[in-house]
């Protein structure tokens, strides 16, 4: 019997216990209510009358004439009560019970057609049901498109559909070999690059190899910014013992990561270990190798210049702070088109700007006319304003521009 019908079962029962004790009066009413049969009752006292004449009579305390005259006064008085009709309590008694009944089973049932109007009846399945239930449509659903690839092994974009869904069930060996069938539709996409590079490593228990380097190093090639693209790529140059490389690869990921949260909380982890490892004490390097442009990024229309620090804020700014230099579009939106990420302890800092600095889907740096350059020092490490940051901005500031100042003067209110 299945679940939804064991609970509707188990609720009509319920609901009948409750009801039968909230109209208990009601019946007990009824009952109390019905009069003794008045026919039958006259008849009894007649019978018991005529007897007690009968012994009188026998002991001879009646004549025979009186005998005859009280038994005949006795049997007008029977006929007299018997044509009295009944009374119809007893039918209306009967009524009740009825009214009783049939209102118990109408609230049984509205509650019932209630329920499976309004409830939801497949949440009484319990998880573990409702789990294989859909792991079951899902494999019917992934048996027709295997087959429908089958028959046109050329869908590339088919192929691609299945190797994602098979990495969502976790099936990543099967998932390999369907991107390997696809690869005609991930040439030039970045994040599937990434992640049918992800998908290889899952399948090989977690070892990189030539293949998943090149898939990586070609993500990165469309898109300097690609997230999964940074990660794997610190991932694999620490892995091979690359620390320097694995930290430039992940500053670069930090910035485009919520701050504050898991992921970026991990990568910081993993950047301060790969620096120790590196013998860099925690921080880069270099001035330059905090914000130098990645291999084989755009360099057309970048900004150059360098960050200072106003002699009056020095003491308000500690070495562990976050510091950002934006470059923001001088009118419209105020979305970065450009960001990089270091630290206070790093000014005064030179840094380049330029489309490798921008954020995933937003515009680029190239494509603005005019943009204004901002610098923020933070102890949130957070990029949003926050009161006490000390920030810097200098605008109307033309892509490709060289040797630019900006100065870090003012208090966030």
């Amino acid at each position: 019997m299945s679940a939804p019908l064991q609970f509707i079962l188990a609720a009509a029962l319920l609901t009948l216990v409750a009801l039968a004790l909230l109209l208990s009066p009601w019946w007990r009413k009824g009952r109390e209510a019905r009069p003794v049969d008045r026919r039958q009752a006259n008849l009894d006292i007649f019978r018991d009358q005529l007897q007690e004449l009968e012994r009188t009579r026998d002991e001879g305390l009646l004549t025979g004439e009186d005998f005859d005259q009280a038994k005949r006064e006795l049997q007008r008085r029977l006929l007299e009560e018997t044509d009295v009709a009944p009374a119809p309590a007893v039918a209306k008694a009967r009524m009740s019970g009825r009214s009783a009944l049939v209102l118990g089973l109408t609230l049984v049932l509205a509650a019932v057609f209630g329920y499976w109007q309004l409830g939801n009846p497949q949440a009484l399945e319990p998880p573990q049901v409702r789990a294989h239930a859909q792991t079951q449509e899902l494999d019917a659903m992934l048996n027709r498109l295997v087959e429908r690839l089958k028959a046109n092994p050329d869908d590339a974009k088919g192929w691609i559909m299945l190797a994602r869904s098979y990495k969502s069930l976790g099936r990543f060996a099967e998932a390999a070999d369907a991107y390997a069938r696809g690869t005609a539709a991930i040439e030039g996409d970045a994040y599937l690059l990434a992640d049918y590079a992800e998908t290889l490593l899952q399948a090989n228990g977690g070892n990189f190899n030539e293949k998943t380097d090149a898939l990586i190093a070609k993500a990165l090639k469309i898109d300097p910014n690609g997230m999964l693209a940074l990660f794997l790529a610190g991932h694999s140059a620490n892995e091979r013992g690359n620390f320097r490389a694995a930290v430039d690869y992940w500053e670069r990921l930090l910035p485009l990561l919520d701050a504050g949260g898991e992921d970026a909380e991990a990568v910081e982890a993993a950047i301060e270990k790969a620096r120790a490892a590196a013998g860099m004490q925690g921080k880069p390097a270099s001035k330059k190798e905090a914000a130098k442009t990645p291999t084989g990024a755009p360099t057309k229309d970048a900004i150059e210049g360098e960050v200072v620090l106003s002699g009056k804020l020095i003491a308000k700014a500690q070495p562990e702070d976050t510091l950002y230099v934006f470059a923001r579009p001088a009118e419209g939106s105020r979305m970065p088109l450009a960001v990089i990420r270091a630290r206070a302890a790093d000014l005064p800092l030179k840094f380049r700007l330029d489309d490798s600095n921008s954020l995933p889907g937003g515009q680029k740096l190239s494509m603005a006319q005019s943009v204004v350059l901002e610098a923020r020092v933070t102890k949130g490490g957070i990029a949003q304003s926050s009161p006490g940051d000390l920030i810097g901005t200098l605008k109307s500031v033309k892509p490709g521009s060289k040797n630019q100042r900006l100065v870090i003067d003012q208090v966030q209110p």
